[in-house]
């Protein structure tokens, strides 16, 4: 296969990757798009889909074709329970917005159509994916296609959305970069049912017995989580033992109770959040999970990949556009800020809603105090509504 040339070289076909490349074609950018999975892979892989106010419009850019708003849901809140009693939070009288609900796999159906529409290469299930002279102005992608064709795609940029696991973040030099890291005490056990949602809304209890998260994933399939030591096994978990702590989770005067089905999927997370910086080195550029990642309790994840793409695409395309390569020089800089934020948020709530078997009694109750503070006050509630549904453009 000969070589390749384009503007922008993307590592990663996940939502991110393939935002990135839409809004670059509509610009009238070229790109080329490599992921080691496969496109049923993706398509098939169930993770979570609560998408801010910000991710949906995105979703609405040109060409894009989105389904979040037919097939979607829309949440205008989430219900904090404390000990069974429930705290309503209603975004739209808040701060005017609201959450949809959309699994990423289907946001990767939506982008991949999008993609193949312009008929531009993305090439699925490469293998010995690498990058090199990042240093210069031509930089290059390597990797063996699925057909064991030798690939190389010669570009003016790198951008690595290629998640935790990827090639690219490495290829920044150790001494220049930097990562924080935090792991908290705790796991979440995870499951897949089939049954109708418990409430038209997510809950977020926190109870003596530890968090739960009553979430949903369609009309006839939900995902729950529960608070659970890091080395638990799932397998030693019976349906009734986990429908059992599950509704004692959420257990209250109002007598609430869980619409429970057969669990078609059980799995135990680690709780972690890492940042890596800087988020770029000569002409590479990082996205998403290859330089973030979130514990899953204020629905991050994904929002901030997006929020990445909403800083890089601009640049990436006044850099091409009107030769503007100083656009991109703050790109990780503008990117950090609001991934800081996320991170604590994310850090504020799991801390808030989970029970820590390493602190003392003091903090217990400490962190009750600062949970109630906030469902009590206007303000307080206004502040959860707008660092859950996004914050504006910086």
């Amino acid at each position: 296969m000969p070589e390749l040339q384009t503007d922008v070289a993307i590592v990663g076909a996940g939502p991110a990757g393939l935002m990135l490349a839409h809004l670059l074609h509509n610009a009238g950018i070229d790109s080329v798009v490599v992921d080691n999975r496969s496109h049923d892979d993706i398509a098939h892989t169930h993770r979570a889909g609560i998408l801010e106010a910000g991710s949906v419009r995105m979703l609405g850019a040109d060409g894009v074709d989105s389904r979040v708003l037919t097939a979607g849901h829309r949440h205008d809140g989430i219900d904090i329970r404390v000990d069974g009693i429930s705290h309503p939070l209603d975004f739209p009288s808040l701060v005017g917005e609201s959450v949809w609900l959309y699994p990423q796999n289907e946001i990767f159906v939506d982008l991949a159509a999008a993609r193949a529409r312009t008929s531009r290469p993305t090439f699925f299930s490469v293998t010995d994916t690498s990058l090199g002279d990042i240093g210069t102005e031509r930089p290059w992608v390597r990797a063996t296609t699925a057909d064991g064709d030798d690939l190389r795609i010669s570009a003016r940029y790198v951008v690595g959305a290629d998640g935790s696991r990827g090639p690219c973040r490495a290829m920044i030099p150790a001494e220049r970069k930097e990562k924080f890291f935090h792991e908290y005490p705790f796991a979440w056990f995870g499951i897949l049912c089939e049954a109708p949602p418990s409430h038209e809304v997510l809950i977020y209890s926190r109870s003596e017995r530890g968090f739960a998260l009553i979430s949903q994933r369609s009309d006839t399939v939900q995902r729950m989580y529960f608070q659970t030591p890091p080395d638990t096994e799932a397998a030693d978990w019976s349906e009734d033992r986990i429908w059992t702590e599950l509704q004692a989770r959420v257990a209250g005067p109002d007598g609430f109770e869980l619409k429970t089905g057969p669990i078609i999927d059980k799995t135990v997370l680690p709780f972690r959040s890492a940042v890596h910086e800087p988020m770029q080195h000569g002409s590479l550029f990082l996205a998403g999970d290859s330089a973030h990642t979130v514990p899953p309790t204020g629905a991050k994840g994904l929002n901030l990949a997006f929020a990445d793409v909403s800083v890089l695409a601009p640049a990436l395309i006044s850099a091409m556009t009107h030769d503007n390569a100083e656009a991109l020089s703050g790109y990780s800089q503008a990117a950090t800020r609001r991934v800081w934020k996320a991170q604590n948020f994310s850090y504020q709530m799991t801390r808030m809603l989970h029970t820590d078997p390493d602190q003392d009694a003091f903090e217990t109750r400490r962190s009750l105090g600062e949970l109630r503070s906030m469902l009590e006050s206007v303000h307080g509630r206004r502040y959860l509504a707008e660092c859950y549904t996004g914050w504006p453009d910086d």
